[in-house]
């Protein structure tokens, strides 16, 4: 399926008030069987790399992608989903939890912006800037005047990533609170995955109203025409992953990276 169809389901458009409401599952009929998805995915994830390996080769643009989604949303699953053909030394993974001290010390872009991939990189984001607009909001762990000014300096700070060079994708993963409870309770279940629960999943599983209104608010507020969101159904861990596969191929052929042309005439060269 191709990116532009699966936009009319799931971009949201720029300056839509209240964007989350509605749209979170709209995108649940696309890829309607288990193996249309996976065959889709395993080509657009060989595409991927064909053209990260491009990218890399040109070394002018980079493209960054932004995951974003409470917990059990499936943010790793889907870095290991749609980019496992791609080698390690194209794509570069960025995961954003509690603040250092020394990242403390600075503005909160701070830390965003020395992670942001460089030349001719994928860079993910598994979490983003955009705690500091939903966590910190709902956690009143900043000054309510202070989270509001952060909606502008994020648009601003996007905009001045792509007029440098970077293309943004910025996925919101969606789950229904009766997914996040099986996920969650399958992590209770099953010792291997004890290190994945952490007691504080609780918490913010209580606050689910009040994560979704703040995400209503990133959403409509920062889906710009640099950087648009998409929300993604996820309760379908191949629909999530096939959705995105598609998207990122779609964004790096709209890129279309060229390998550099040479500086010598191969003709010209004997190896003996």
């Amino acid at each position: 399926m191709h990116a532009s169809e699966l936009d009319k389901a799931i971009l949201i458009a720029p300056g839509r008030a209240r964007a989350a409401q509605g749209p979170r599952h709209r995108g649940a009929g696309l890829f309607a069987s288990k193996d249309e998805a996976e065959k889709s995915l395993k080509e657009d994830a060989k595409a991927i790399n064909d053209l990260q390996d491009r990218l890399w080769g040109e070394r002018q643009r980079a493209l960054l992608v932004v995951l974003q989604g409470i917990d059990t949303s499936g943010k790793d699953g889907t870095v290991r989903g749609v980019f496992d053909k791609c080698g390690p030394l194209g794509v570069c993974v960025t995961s954003f939890g509690k603040p250092s001290e020394e990242e403390l010390a600075h503005d909160y872009l701070w830390r965003v912006h020395k992670a942001t991939p460089k030349k001719g990189m994928i860079g993910v984001f598994n979490r983003s800037h955009y705690e500091d607009v939903l966590v910190v909001k709902v956690r009143n762990l900043a000054p309510a005047a202070a989270v509001e000014q952060r909606y502008a300096q994020i648009n601003a700070f996007e905009q001045h990533l792509s007029e440098n060079g970077v293309t943004i994708l910025k996925f919101m993963l969606h789950i229904s609170k009766e997914e996040q409870r099986e996920r969650l309770q399958e992590r209770l279940d099953d010792p291997a995955k004890h290190w994945k629960f952490n007691p504080s999943d609780l918490d913010d599983r209580a606050l689910w109203d009040e994560f979704h209104t703040a995400y209503d608010a990133a959403l409509a507020r920062c889906s710009t025409a640099h950087a648009p969101w998409r929300v993604i159904p996820a309760d379908k861990k191949w629909r999530r992953n096939a959705i995105i596969a598609a998207v990122v191929r779609g964004a790096l052929e709209a890129m279309n990276p060229a390998y550099p042309p040479s500086d010598f005439d191969p003709a010209k060269i004997t190896i003996s």
